[in-house]
């Protein structure tokens, strides 16, 4: 006999998930932390910390870089006060525990960040990758609680927090022996885009929340060439760097994503309205 997957009135479909396709996202987990291993040590790029913003505004150096990081902030805070008071509701419970983290490391992002943009070396850099990594292990983890709500969020959440930050703390100690390694920071940038539309087809996530984090990936994939292209962007359209677009990009990631959790609520905020309002494919 199959098993049915159903979210808690987060999903709707009566078709039966095929069961292998329950062990896909453990297989390929595997099969990228191997291709990691394999592939050896992932060091930042030499001239990483050689940005191309070079504004000043009020006394603030690298001013476009720095205060691009305040719509991480915002968004953090809009998601904050719109989903906290809605966290014990049939259709954000099983993922909240992710979601919390999600919002805490965006809105430390918009500080550590700018803090290492105003004056970047690797000795700041720590502070910019630590709340990266706790943002991405808690979309992990909501979209996890969200689909598979058998799942324990609240354990997940803190085991996934303390890899991230160990994560960043192998790229610190392997940088200050001067053989820097990524790959652990790495994986929790990766798995996010490959894991969270793999359960969400599974599972037949509603259509709101995979087109919302669809655009999300997309802007994200979108912010990371931003990123590598930053001096190309900067020389070519001469108002804004490829890096400060990127922080601009990435806001609106994670916008996409905080708008599609608060359509949950559009129907009043009852279980029974959402299923209602939402068709499931």
């Amino acid at each position: 006999m199959q098993t049915i997957f159903r979210m808690d009135g987060l999903t709707g479909s009566d078709r039966p998930v095929k069961p292998w396709m329950k062990y896909a996202p453990a297989i390929i987990t595997i099969g990228i932390i191997v291709l990691f291993a394999l592939h050896g040590r992932i060091a930042q790029p030499a001239n990483y910390n050689d940005f191309a913003d070079h504004s000043a505004l009020s006394g603030i150096p690298h001013a476009a870089d720095v205060l691009s990081n305040l719509g991480f902030a915002l968004v953090a805070n809009w998601g904050w006060l719109t989903l906290r008071p809605r966290r014990n509701s049939d259709q954000l419970r099983a993922g909240w525990p992710g979601y919390r983290l999600f919002l805490i490391g965006l809105f430390l992002t918009a500080f550590g960040s700018a803090y290492f943009h105003l004056a970047p070396g690797n000795g700041r850099l720590t502070w910019d990758m630590l709340p990266i990594a706790l943002a991405g292990a808690g979309l992990l983890i909501g979209v996890r609680g969200d689909t598979q709500p058998g799942s324990k969020a609240n354990i997940e959440a803190i085991a996934l927090a303390l890899f991230a930050a160990a994560s960043v703390a192998w790229w610190v100690y392997t940088d200050r022996h001067g053989a820097g390694d990524l790959r652990p920071y790495l994986l929790l940038q990766v798995l996010p885009l490959i894991l969270i539309p793999l359960w969400q087809s599974i599972y037949r996530a509603p259509r709101t929340d995979r087109i919302a984090f669809a655009i999300a990936m997309a802007l994200y994939v979108v912010a990371k060439v931003s990123e590598v292209l930053d001096h190309q962007i900067a020389n070519t359209l001469g108002f804004v760097s490829g890096h400060t677009l990127k922080h601009l990009l990435a806001t609106a990631a994670t916008a996409a994503i905080v708008w599609g959790l608060t359509r949950r609520f559009a129907g009043g905020g009852h279980s029974d309205n959402f299923g209602i309002m939402e068709k499931y494919r």
